[in-house]
């Protein structure tokens, strides 16, 4: 959250919270998406080895006909979020459901563009998807963001599949030295709900070099 609340853009959804108080919401409910499409959900994590501290943290989703092996195994295994019993999970889901979660929804016709564009580019298309990237602004600049990316590069590189993000601004960079490429941009005013004017996205491919090109 300390990452996402860098962009302006963002906070717009959340300009009735502070960080400290989204920070606290979400650890409450964030355990659900952790067990949630186990399936096809794969999680990482950049933790510090001497002090323990997540340092970073990506989230990937498989198309549902690569979820698993051709022998039944899941695909990515050392990736897939918490396996819990019956009593744990019911714990996690009430305690999410009961946490408030409060955005403010009026920019969202600038978020519907978002997904329009979204879902007519996957429908082209079988991708792995790269859903979120965080790196904590104390560790941003280190490389962890790359070591994330390139970690789901080389899963993706043992697929056959190429990998689609969704980019915000400060993103951009990151993507662009891995290697993806724009295939859309949309730049959008959202002066009129309190932004900057100038709400940036980039709907970036990462495709697999051919064997000509390797």
């Amino acid at each position: 959250m300390s990452a996402f609340w860098e962009d302006p853009n963002w906070v717009l959804a959340w300009r009735n919270t502070t960080l400290e108080k989204h920070i606290e919401t979400t650890a409450r409910r964030y355990p659900r998406r952790l067990i949630s499409d186990r399936a096809t959900s794969r999680h990482q994590k950049a933790i510090d080895p001497q002090t323990g501290r997540l340092l970073g943290y990506a989230r990937w989703v498989l198309p549902d006909s690569y979820a698993t092996t051709s022998e039944g195994e899941p695909t990515w295994p050392e990736a897939l979020g918490p396996l819990v019993g019956p009593e744990e999970e019911e714990e996690i889901k009430r305690i999410a459901e009961a946490t408030p979660w409060n955005p403010d929804n009026s920019s969202d016709p600038l978020d519907n563009n978002i997904s329009k564009i979204k879902k007519e580019l996957l429908a082209k298309k079988t991708y792995l998807l790269l859903e979120y990237l965080a790196v904590h602004p104390e560790n941003q600049g280190k490389g962890i963001g790359t070591l994330l990316i390139q970690s789901g590069m080389k899963e993706a590189e043992k697929l056959g599949l190429d990998i689609f993000v969704l980019a915000f601004r400060r993103g951009w960079g990151v993507y662009s030295r891995a290697g993806f490429r724009v295939e859309q941009e949309l730049i959008q005013d959202d002066s009129m709900y309190g932004g900057d004017g100038n709400y940036g996205v980039r709907f970036m491919i990462y495709e697999q070099p051919t064997k000509s090109e390797v």
